[in-house]
């Protein structure tokens, strides 16, 4: 039983200390994609995700224009 004992706990520390890694390195990679899709999407819209002020004052003149159109 001793020497089950000392090869079986090493072979059993290891094992662990492989698998903790292993599922460090996935979550580690997951938040990485994550991080990078994100990006990608404010990349994709153009200007992060904000809609741009241009769309604002085509509105405000649009609103003059018929305010000034019905007067």
């Amino acid at each position: 039983m001793d020497g089950l004992q000392q090869i079986g706990l090493p072979v059993v520390g290891i094992v662990a200390v492989a698998a903790l890694t292993f599922y460090v390195v996935s979550f580690a990679e997951i938040r990485e994609k994550s991080f990078r899709d994100a990006e990608e999407r404010e990349d994709s819209d153009g200007n992060g995700g904000f809609k741009s002020s241009l769309s604002s004052r085509g509105r405000r003149a649009r609103r003059k224009a018929d305010k000034q159109s019905k007067s």
